[in-house]
């Protein structure tokens, strides 16, 4: 009976694991899963590639935007009506771009159907942190973040073949489906508000953002972010420069991919073995080692290849996919009753970043590789002083560090020198 028990509790969690990791992945698969179809499109509605990309740019704003709403309506409704809620949105409106008939239309659509996936990627992590303790939520980011980054990998490839054989609509059919099965999945695994133990209190976004411990582990995240997208952004440009076609361009990702993986895995080892606090600070160490790395052969040497570069770059990408669920625990803990409110202004201080480094370095991508350098550099400065905050108790102690001259004792120690 007890091992029978024990299979079931086993079952539902890999169940609720599988599912939380599908809400995580959500946004980023119908981000990528409609970029095959980009000609398709265009030929469907007589209009140029710039008008379909621009979809995109309303994805990305309601993304954006919309990580700031759930947090205001799971206090008033819950975490499952909200979250069904910003799903039948989802749903709702990839129907709407199924029925599409200008571009125009689709890229309406398009905004609040980045509003509805904000929902999923917002609520999933409140899910973990108000249901496990802080050592097993680290577990659980641990298992479900390294799966995010296949998403980007594999939601094209799957793209590709839906529009091969159905035609660019069925992609978007394909996430009305993945959305109904989301609401069901909600419906079973997350309880309705009435059957939680603790309402959730109001708190304002002024309030978390005083905790020092939340904003610099969020700063971290955001930064570590920015150094990803400022080398995603160029690196096509780079490859260019010395030779490469576009299939050679699109192959390059994958070992990167592969060790943000191996990375979030590595994540676990080192809590595991020498705790949460130990393990951040050596793949801190990992990180500002691939920074100056990337720093020298972009900035300082003449770049006769792209491999040192690209082999640098895969191993901060390893360094990134550890910290990531480290530092988004962190945060997140410091609000375990707030956690729908810290996580939304958590991606949206962290998409801010990304977003802000990759229009900065997109600007200056003719500079190649020494701009992924100059981005990067930045990025790590970004990180440190993250790191610095995340160790403060308050404000009020970090402005303490920062002492202002006094001018008697200036004075006196200038009396001092002139009579020696």
């Amino acid at each position: 009976m007890t091992n029978a028990s024990s299979n079931t509790a086993n079952v539902q969690y890999f169940i609720l694991l599988a599912y939380l990791a599908l809400l995580s992945m959500l946004g980023f698969i119908a981000t990528d899963m409609y970029l095959p179809a980009f000609q398709n499109i265009a030929d469907s509605f007589s209009t140029s590639l710039n008008n379909v990309a621009f979809s995109l740019t309303t994805f990305l704003a309601g993304l954006a935007i919309g990580q700031l709403l759930y947090g205001p309506l799971v206090e008033k409704i819950g975490k499952q009506n909200a979250l069904i809620a910003g799903l039948t949105l989802f749903a709702a409106a990839s129907g709407v771009i199924v029925a599409s008939d200008s571009i125009t239309m689709l890229n309406i659509a398009r905004f609040f159907q980045a509003l509805g996936a904000c929902s999923a990627g917002v609520i999933w992590q409140a899910i973990v942190v108000e249901k496990y303790d802080a050592d097993k939520a680290q577990k659980v980011f641990s298992n479900i973040m390294p799966l995010v980054a296949l998403s980007p990998a594999v939601a094209p490839l799957i793209g590709a073949a839906i529009v091969n054989s159905f035609g660019w609509r069925a992609v978007f059919v394909t996430l009305v489906i993945v959305a109904v099965l989301l609401i069901v999945l909600t419906k079973w695994l997350v309880a309705s508000e009435s059957k939680q133990a603790e309402v959730q209190q109001s708190i304002s976004y002024k309030s978390i953002v005083k905790n020092t411990h939340y904003l610099g582990n969020v700063v971290i995240f955001g930064a570590c972010s920015a150094a990803f997208f400022s080398y995603l952004t160029v690196w096509p440009s780079v490859m260019i420069k010395f030779g490469y076609e576009a299939q050679a361009i699109g192959l390059s990702f994958i070992p990167q991919t592969i060790m943000f993986i191996v990375g979030g895995y590595m994540s676990k080892v080192l809590v595991k073995k020498c705790g949460a606090q130990s393990a951040l600070k050596y793949l801190l160490g990992l990180f500002f080692a691939c920074v100056a790395v990337i720093a020298l052969v972009t900035l300082v040497m003449t770049m006769e290849t792209i491999y040192p570069l690209l082999i640098s770059f895969s191993v901060l990408a390893a360094a990134n996919g550890a910290i990531y669920p480290i530092v988004v625990n962190n945060a997140l803990q410091q609000f375990s009753q707030n956690a729908t409110k810290a996580a939304g202004l958590q991606n949206f201080i962290q998409i801010g970043m990304a977003f802000g480094a990759s229009s900065i370095v997109a600007m200056l991508a003719q500079y190649a590789e020494m701009t992924i350098g100059l981005g990067i550099l930045l990025s790590a400065v970004g990180v440190y002083l993250g790191y610095l905050l995340s160790k403060q108790d308050s404000w009020a102690s970090m402005s303490n560090g920062f002492v202002a001259p006094d001018p008697a004792r200036v004075g006196l120690y200038s009396d001092k020198k002139s009579t020696d």
